[in-house]
């Protein structure tokens, strides 16, 4: 993910601009984990970081892969995306010309 357009760049950025995201996107670095052993780790509730988990997933920031264990169960691991954001005023000016009025978060 590289060059997003505008409307794609402002939802990146809105899955980023959270706390809980953005260690979320830490807490992934380097390894793939499950919900509730990231729940565990960052000590919020397995429903919130679901839901946070899910806006990152969204957004191609992170990746999920289903398996069943050993004994049966049904997990679905995590892992951080591939993609690389890089803003500077040339990058911000070119998404800026293909944000659409139908974004959300965008422009009103």
């Amino acid at each position: 993910m590289t060059d997003l357009a505008g409307d794609d760049l402002l939802l990146t950025l809105a899955a980023l601009a959270n706390p809980h995201r953005l260690r979320v996107i830490a807490a992934l670095s380097g390894r793939r984990s499950y919900v509730s052993e990231l729940a565990r780790e960052l000590r919020i509730s397995r429903p919130l970081l679901q839901m946070h988990l899910r806006k990152l997933e969204a957004v191609g920031l992170v990746t999920a892969t289903s398996e069943i264990s050993e004994d049966g169960k049904a997990m679905k691991f995590y892992d951080i995306g591939t993609f690389e954001l890089r803003l500077t005023p040339e990058t911000l000016t070119a998404a800026a010309a293909t944000i659409t009025a139908d974004t959300p978060g965008g422009p009103s």
